[in-house]
């Protein structure tokens, strides 16, 4: 599949009135729309929380703030769509040229290769606020000029929401530029898109933001220009599965970043690595409405399963990861949707795939982390300062703040 994939003018408009959780689980992998000014408000009046109610809130914050994105998006596809000379739905003349391109695509029917899915199924995150952390992390722990803006990479960034709440909630002053890598290319052909939607046309914050397609393990020529710091986030190290992907990530990493500069790096909680003996099924519900409330359909998301298997030797569990949609009006969809093209006569798609992913201690990533010239300074149990990784409650990942020697 070598097209850009969008999503069509009607899921577009599809906002998730609420998330609600079929099962327990500690970290589940997230992807969200970057925070708004009503989140941030949302942020402040949440304060009097505790952090684990906090939590389920955002949950339905993140759900909430959707409809005004997706209907601003929705009115934008509406409008290319009524002075479009070509009869095709759900794409334009860009998402033609980019067939073209020679880089490949995602394998057709995975999660990655449907990106507004994948998406829409993990929208719960507060991310502006994560971003304050990550940038006062890297103030803290940083040995580098703090007085110049910083220059960001994010590896593995699908959406790149993090990366796009960075420039869109901080001045030029703060933050000078993100570059965001993926091996994905509807996954940065997607971000490119949300960057256009976020950041507004060019000569504004839009040209401070770069997305490239490439291997997180090796990325040499990606900038001419260092680093100030680096995140690795939504546990997307676990894809590294041997010490020598590692090493050869954080040895690029090395040779991107300044002497003195931060990377953070989050993964799921060491809890999960030694729970591993028998797997569960982790799973969430995204009911969806329309602007007017309607409930049009929901999507079913299953990320890891009590039938996958788990290698004590290597630490790598195969997740079973899954996401149905099902519509109440499927004859309302446009089927030449290339996103759609599984539908059935029900007005149901799936997607299901199993995913290695590796699952790390502390102890390792200090160690790996040394192997490339890096140093760690400090770990907490979330995008958070005031949870520690030893909090049983609260901490929920292990969030490692590396540096790189001087």
């Amino acid at each position: 599949m070598s097209f850009l994939i969008r999503a069509p003018v009607w899921l577009l408009c599809l906002l998730p009135a609420s998330i609600s959780c079929f099962t327990h689980h500690h970290a589940t992998p997230s992807h969200s729309i970057a925070a708004s000014t009503q989140q941030q408000q949302y942020c402040a009046l949440s304060s009097g929380f505790s952090r684990k109610q906090r939590r389920g809130l955002l949950v339905l914050q993140a759900a909430k703030r959707r409809g005004g994105a997706m209907s601003r998006r929705k009115t934008q596809e509406e409008s290319r769509s009524d002075n479009a000379e070509s009869t095709t739905k759900g794409f334009d003349n860009e998402a033609t040229s980019i067939t073209q391109q020679t880089i490949p695509a995602s394998k057709p029917n995975t999660i990655y290769s449907m990106p507004s899915l994948y998406d829409l199924a993990f929208g719960y995150r507060c991310y502006g606020e994560e971003v304050e952390f990550l940038l006062d992390a890297h103030d803290k722990y940083s040995t580098s000029d703090k007085n110049v803006p910083v220059r960001i990479l994010e590896l593995a960034a699908g959406p790149a929401r993090h990366s796009l709440a960075a420039l869109s909630e901080h001045p030029p002053s703060s933050v000078d530029s993100v570059v965001a890598l993926d091996l994905s290319q509807e996954m940065v052909n997607y971000g490119k898109e949300n960057a256009d939607h976020e950041l507004g046309s060019a000569g504004g914050r839009r040209d401070s933001f770069e997305y490239a397609c490439g291997d997180m393990r090796d990325f040499a020529g990606l900038s001419s220009t260092k680093f100030d710091t680096a995140w690795i986030l939504l546990g997307s190290m676990s894809h590294l599965i041997t010490n020598d992907d590692v090493i050869r990530c954080f040895s690029s990493l090395r040779s991107a970043l300044k002497p003195g500069s931060t990377i953070v790096v989050e993964l799921p909680h060491p809890r999960e690595t030694f729970s591993m003996g028998e797997c569960t099924r982790n799973g969430w519900t995204v009911p969806l409405v329309e602007d007017d409330e309607e409930e049009y359909g929901e999507l079913n998301i299953v990320w890891g399963d009590e039938d996958d298997e788990f290698d004590p030797i290597a630490q790598v569990r195969d997740f079973t990861v899954a996401m149905t949609l099902k519509v109440n009006n499927p004859e309302d969809i446009p089927r030449e949707d290339p996103l759609f093209l599984q539908m059935d006569e029900d007005g149901k798609t799936e997607v299901k795939e199993i995913v290695p992913m590796r699952l790390f201690t502390l102890q390792e990533i200090d160690a790996l982390a040394r192997c490339a010239g890096l140093e760690m300074v400090a770990k907490y149990g979330a995008l958070d300062e005031e949870v520690a990784m030893t909090e049983e409650d609260d901490a929920y990942r292990m969030v490692c703040i590396l540096r790189c020697k001087e």
